[in-house]
């Protein structure tokens, strides 16, 4: 065999083993608030609830329907929620965690795995329910729910100037 046969040889070993080989396990995050990141051997949640509201002004009147005027947005709440198997995920450290930056008080980036931003959210509430407990009371089982609330995005920007023509 040529010295070109041999090398031709060896690329199609080289190919065939690269078309076949397992592909790298991948580690995804769901999402991170600020520095903490959501994935399975943190807190992987199960569930992402968002509500959004925004705020209308009612003025009533004589002999007609009231009239309603858009006011601009209102709140905007997202709650984590799922099940820990602190064997396999994240457990109640990962949620203690969790429960310090809502101490701090601090707004945190939210951001799920895809890259979409959702703004700055401050953590209001943690709930958990630790169940299957063993002999020493560590559960094995531990369901969570995580509550966070969007904070204006115009805090540090200055106040639009007025437009009114006053006296």
């Amino acid at each position: 065999m040529s010295e070109f046969g041999a090398l031709l040889e060896t690329a199609r070993d080289i190919a065939w083993i690269v078309d076949h080989a397992s592909p790298a396990p991948k580690i995804s995050n769901l999402a991170s608030l600020g520095l903490f990141v959501f994935r399975l051997q943190s807190v992987p949640f199960q569930q992402m609830q968002r509500q959004t509201s925004w705020k209308h002004a009612s003025g009533q009147r004589v002999g007609a329907r009231p009239l309603d005027q858009f006011l601009g947005p209102d709140a905007d709440n997202i709650t984590l929620s799922g099940e820990l198997y602190p064997e396999l995920t994240g457990g109640v450290v990962d949620l203690d965690e969790l429960r310090g930056m809502g101490d701090l008080g601090a707004a945190w980036p939210l951001i799920d795995g895809s890259g979409y931003i959702y703004g700055d959210f401050t953590i209001t509430d943690i709930s958990e329910t630790r169940s299957v407990l063993m002999w020493d009371g560590s559960p094995r089982k531990i369901e969570f729910s995580l509550s966070l609330k969007r904070v204006p995005d115009d805090l540090d920007q200055p106040a639009p100037a007025s437009n009114s023509t006053g006296p």
